[in-house]
């Protein structure tokens, strides 16, 4: 989801519109304990019926036609995505069908609804604030995992592994091929001249793929850039990169589930 395209979009479609538009952020998180018994239904039925009522008591017929437009779209959109309503969803219509936004998302959101000349953006802006697209870039010796995330989603995952052979950055595609087995004293000495030329290579390495890394910043406008790793690995990658990096978190997690890692930087 692209908060900023969205508010964008929202904002222009105001203009084109002289119909009051409805606002709805509802919390259907499961594991909202204030959620239990499906309780986000009894509060979207209020929330619809209080409008209702309000506009019934305005005796404004055509407002009253507008709402009751508003309403059917919105209730038959929650019927088709009833069985996977995730942790809230966020809804803005007019009953031109000038303004339709309807977004579930993975964030929980605060139940809030609103029919007014203009869309209630506030809690949409503070949830750009809070989850703005990020690259969080997980490095652990000759690998490097970079997560694209925006509103506590996953946008894509890059998978870069050093060939020792080339010294070159190599993104891993597809099912990863299993090793062979090696004797214990074959594997422990493999594994310690390994080590031996990560120490002696390590900022050679990181400063080779930095500027991979930049470009991605850019090219995806990551407003905020964090790096996990050992301290000694994600330091060197914060020291390489020209782009400013956010924050750096002292734990390796590149073969952590991407949710997992995403609930550890913004949770």
């Amino acid at each position: 989801m692209n908060i900023t395209k969205a508010l964008k979009d929202l904002k222009q479609a105001e203009k084109q519109t002289t119909n009051k538009i409805f606002s709805m952020y509802l919390n259907t998180d499961p594991r909202d304990s204030d959620q239990q018994g499906n309780k986000w239904k009894i509060n979207l039925k209020n929330g619809l019926r209080n409008f209702e009522q309000y506009v019934m008591d305005s005796n404004d017929k055509e407002e009253l036609e507008q709402f009751t437009q508003v309403k059917k779209r919105v209730l038959d959109y929650i019927g088709e995505v009833e069985t996977n309503l995730r942790r809230g969803v966020i809804i803005f219509a007019s009953a031109d069908q000038s303004v339709w936004f309807a977004e579930r998302v993975q964030v929980r959101l605060t139940s809030e609804f609103d029919w007014m000349d203009t869309a209630n953006i506030e809690q949409l802006e503070a949830l750009q604030e809070r989850y703005p697209k990020s690259g969080l870039i997980l490095v652990q010796q000759n690998e490097i995992k970079i997560i694209e995330t925006e509103m506590n989603e996953i946008e894509n995952v890059k998978h870069y592994e050093l060939d020792l052979e080339t010294d070159d950055w190599k993104q891993k595609l597809g099912p990863q091929k299993v090793r062979g087995q090696m004797e214990p004293g074959a594997h422990n000495l493999q594994v310690d001249r390994f080590n031996n030329r990560y120490e002696a290579n390590q900022q050679r390495w990181y400063k080779s793929i930095a500027p991979r890394i930049d470009k991605g910043a850019k090219e995806g406008e990551w407003k905020r850039i964090y790096v996990l790793g050992e301290k000694s690995a994600a330091e060197e990658i914060k020291e390489q990169m020209n782009k400013t990096v956010d924050d750096v978190i002292h734990k390796n997690m590149l073969n952590h589930d991407e949710n997992e890692v995403i609930s550890e930087v913004f949770l």
